[in-house]
């Protein structure tokens, strides 16, 4: 159980309720064995030449007080155990959560979401089961063991030794199917892993399935998964179904020799009747714990396989670590960047994306950055708020290395516009607000400022007044309400709104109408004063009044100056104007003429 040790910090807060709870499993098997033994001095008290009523209601009280104190006691460790055990799974669940923010991009470029998902959900269950249920049986069962085989010992030595001679074998049984309970439970979680990718890709790309008409393939592949999924299953309820009959084949065993033996020694006169009925009950409760403890074993197989499966997202260390560095405040920065011999390649791959880049970006600057799909214009700015860090040379925020400043505060100094405009499922006025004061009015009316100052500037604003709530409006998954060039406007807004030191707009504005971007950029020449900004476009209307336009191709800088300094060149961004311009060209041509 070398995974599931890595869960005992969290019994840590609560060890007091579990010691409570594992107090009440003891007092509980006390009145549990309680009840036989006064059964037994109840049966042989009427074998006396003399007895009272009296006598007898005694017992019979005392069973039923027993009793009721015994199912007491089993809801008390049931109420403290089992809901410890969901503490312990909200605890996990949420450092689980909590470790999957501060993870970077290139664990997110080799995990599936669905993967993801199904040990944040699927797996916890498992662990609980192991921590709260497994473990009350666990006690449970070792305690009535205990109680149940002494009681035993007491009335019959021989008896004893002769009834548990079939559960010698126990203990390879529950080894042998719990290593193969392990074992087919881990090929169930990793199929239902696939099975969640597989949902969770065609409901966020549902109008693409439609738009393809995929339905019935996406649907045939899902079938496939999910009997997969069923066969492994039931693969496993072959192994817990024959796990069980063994049990219970020992145990019927174990009765046969009680009533053959403990008979004999009842009209010898060696045991009384009561005796004989006291160990036949002892023997039952000696079963149950034998019959739950391949349960047991299940659930702890269950917990090990799926906290090996969390701890290999746990136990997973960010390459860039949160919170680690100098702050951000302690540089009095301004917003200068240099890059020094930058170069990079994508974690398991051997093409640089980014070759030798040297540059400097003065504060306040504006720079746009344009060239060929796959020059890594995306990925260069990627590297300044460190998504990533570059595997060659260094990047300096006025003079300091990038790599000693913590990234969360540089994160917020920095507003980032990415190519995929992702919105969440909430206002419009908490997604353009992200991380500032909510907007609490039924219509999003009480505002922060900066809110209403962005969205005007991304030319939202009045778009967002038509909404049914203005800015209280819900947006569906991924914004799905939104159209393309309304969402890079809310996106845009968004980072506009937490006045960033430096402003990365990478082609965000595609999916806006040219004369919305006019506007946009205009109200852009006062929002960017004195900030340090990039712009990756391809839109020459975009790009040509930046202070500077930096020009890649194929991970190079081979180009840098103004628009006009660029053109009177005639090199690659004269040829990228050129060509951009045939295409719209062409595009306007294309157009068919109404008949």
């Amino acid at each position: 159980m070398t995974h599931l040790r890595t869960l005992l910090p969290y019994f840590r807060p609560y060890r007091r309720g579990m010691l409570a709870g594992i107090a009440l499993v003891v007092i509980s098997n006390v009145f549990t064995v309680a009840g036989p033994w006064l059964l037994r001095l109840a049966l042989d008290a009427l074998g006396e030449p003399v007895v009272s009523r009296e006598r007898i209601v005694l017992y019979a009280g005392l069973i039923v007080v027993a009793a009721i104190l015994g199912g007491a006691t089993k809801f008390g460790m049931r109420q403290l155990l089992n809901s410890i055990s969901r503490r312990i799974e909200c605890d996990l669940r949420e450092d689980f959560f909590r470790h999957l923010l501060r993870l970077d991009a290139p664990f997110y470029g080799t995990w599936r979401t669905g993967d993801i998902m199904s040990r944040a959900t699927n797996d916890t269950l498992a662990v609980r089961q192991a921590a709260g249920p497994a473990v009350m049986y666990a006690v449970n069962t070792t305690v009535i063991s205990i109680f149940a085989l002494s009681l035993m010992v007491w009335i019959s030595p021989r008896l004893t030794l002769l009834a548990i001679i079939p559960m010698v074998f126990l203990p390879p049984v529950v080894l042998g199917f719990g290593k193969v309970i392990h074992r087919r439970f881990e090929r169930i979680q990793e199929q239902y892993s696939d099975l969640s990718t597989l949902t969770q890709e065609n409901l966020t790309g549902v109008r693409l399935v439609r738009a393809y008409v995929q339905e019935e393939d996406q649907g045939r592949r899902f079938r496939a998964m999910n009997q997969e999924y069923l066969a492994r299953n039931l693969h496993l309820v072959k192994a817990q179904g024959l796990f069980h009959p063994i049990l219970s084949l020992l145990t019927g065993l174990a009765m046969v020799i009680l009533l053959w033996v403990g008979g004999g020694e009842v009209m010898r006169g060696a045991i009384t009747v009561g005796d004989f009925v006291a160990f036949t009950f002892y023997l039952n409760l000696l079963t149950w714990p034998l019959i739950a403890l391949g349960w047991v074993v299940n659930l702890f197989q269950r917990g090990e396989a799926s906290m090996g499966r969390l701890n290999a997202v746990l136990q997973t260390r960010p390459g860039i670590e949160p919170g680690a560095g100098v702050e951000v405040s302690e540089i009095q920065a301004r917003g200068a960047i240099e890059f020094r011999g930058v170069g990079f390649r994508y974690p398991g791959t051997h093409r640089p994306v980014l070759r030798d880049l040297s540059f400097r970006v003065e504060p306040g600057e504006t720079v746009a950055i344009v060239g060929p799909t796959g020059s890594g214009k995306s990925t260069l700015v990627s590297l300044l708020p460190r998504l990533h860090d570059p595997t060659e040379g260094m990047i300096f925020l006025d003079g300091v290395p990038l790599v000693e400043l913590d990234p969360v505060s540089l994160r917020q100094r920095v507003g980032m516009v990415p190519q995929d405009s992702f919105l969440f499922s909430d206002s419009i006025a908490a997604n353009i607000g992200l991380g500032l004061k909510p907007a609490t009015g039924e219509r999003g009316d009480d505002l922060d400022p900066r809110v209403r100052a962005a969205a005007e500037v991304a030319q939202f604003h009045e778009q967002v007044l038509d909404f049914p709530k203005g800015y209280g409006t819900l947006l569906g998954e991924r914004g799905i309400n939104l159209s393309g060039g309304q969402k890079q406007r809310a996106a845009l807004a968004r980072a506009l709104a937490r006045d960033p030191m430096i402003l990365i707009l990478d082609d965000a504005l595609s999916a806006v109408d040219t004369h919305t971007e006019a506007r946009i950029l205009e109200g852009l020449r006062t929002a960017l004063a004195g900030r340090t900004a990039f712009l990756i476009s391809h839109r020459v209307s975009a790009v040509m009044h930046a202070d500077r336009i930096l020009v890649l191709d194929d991970g190079v800088l081979v180009e840098s100056g103004t628009h006009e300094e660029l053109l009177a060149r005639g090199g690659t961004y004269a040829s990228l104007l050129r060509r951009q311009l045939l295409e719209q060209e062409v595009g306007e041509a294309a157009v068919p003429m109404r008949s």
